[in-house]
């Protein structure tokens, strides 16, 4: 987006120094650090991926008055965000580099355009924000993923290009799986770039790739989200196995009671396939009638 964004800051090539052309290189050397993949931290460098990360959320109308950004490490994306957005919350876990963010965009904090949290944002407080788009650690991508999805915000996070394409695939496709469901009972997943292990410094060990989710509600009922979760959790253990027998044999995970009075009650021809063949709908239905037949006890522990 060239020009200046609703709020008045110059955004795209056209914008200052200040917001927007901040070189990932010189972040790197300014904040006198180095990736280290024994401790998951991998700085994305390249500034064609980080110029086209925000236009994911841009060519799509999402809301930028106020964008979360997980992972900001030496502030790369966040400069770029700067240009287009009205507010950014930056979340950083690092000590050293929450307080080289603080310092290098002293000027963004000051006009209360920026602002800069220090802490695991499994843990933190998370703000009331519009959108999220961030390069995430891969360690804890999973649970972050999970942590954002259920607050029904436009997200365009990069992953594990392997964890991407299981977000994103289709019933009876290799990749589908819990995740899949999971993530789409959430919002519409599609990745939309792939992106080369030579974008990041230090290269990390695997390919990466851009996932951006529109929110929605399922085309479905879900009538307990939490044991939908935990019955989802338990069949997909036993992908491999019917769902008749994968029912009977995951009760633990699941906390259904009386696995074998689902079976019976549930259909014949839906029992007879695997989990990767079964839809996200059938499988609200399953759950739906498993605890309405199976008399499930307490939610297990996630």
């Amino acid at each position: 987006m060239n020009g200046e964004n609703a709020s008045g800051h110059s955004a795209g090539p056209n914008s200052g120094p200040e917001t927007g052309t901040r070189d990932p290189d010189a972040l790197l050397r300014r904040a006198g650090v180095r990736g280290d993949p024994d401790h998951d931290q991998h700085f994305l460098v390249d500034d064609r991926v980080l110029d086209r990360l925000p236009g994911y959320a841009e060519e799509a109308d999402v809301d930028l008055s106020h964008v979360l950004e997980i992972g900001a490490g030496t502030g790369a994306l966040t400069d770029r965000l700067l240009a287009v957005a009205d507010r950014v919350t930056a979340i950083e876990r690092d000590p050293d580099l929450a307080a080289f963010l603080r310092e290098e965009f002293a000027a963004e904090i000051d006009e209360g355009r920026l602002t800069v949290v220090e802490g695991d944002a499994l843990e933190v407080d998370l703000p009331d924000f519009t959108a999220s788009i961030s390069n995430l650690p891969y360690g804890p991508s999973s649970e972050l993923a999970f942590r954002l999805l259920p607050e029904g915000r436009p997200l365009v996070l990069m992953f594990q290009r392997e964890f991407a394409e299981r977000m994103a695939a289709e019933p009876g496709t290799d990749d589908y799986g819990r995740l899949s469901v999971t993530a789409g009972h959430y919002a519409d997943v599609e990745v939309v770039e792939p992106v080369p292990k030579e974008a990041f410094s230090p290269p990390p060990a695997v390919q990466s790739a851009v996932v951006r989710t529109t929110p929605r509600d399922p085309d479905y009922e879900a009538p307990d989200v939490d044991f939908f979760m935990d019955f989802l959790k338990a069949v997909f253990t036993q992908r491999r196995k019917t769902m008749r027998n994968a029912v009977r044999n995951t009760a633990h995970i699941s906390g259904l009671g009386d696995p074998d009075a689902v079976v019976d009650a549930a259909d014949e021809d839906l029992m007879g396939r695997r989990a990767g063949d079964v839809t996200p709908a059938e499988f609200a239905d399953l759950a739906a009638l498993a605890r309405e037949v199976g008399e499930p006890g307490e939610h297990p522990s996630a």
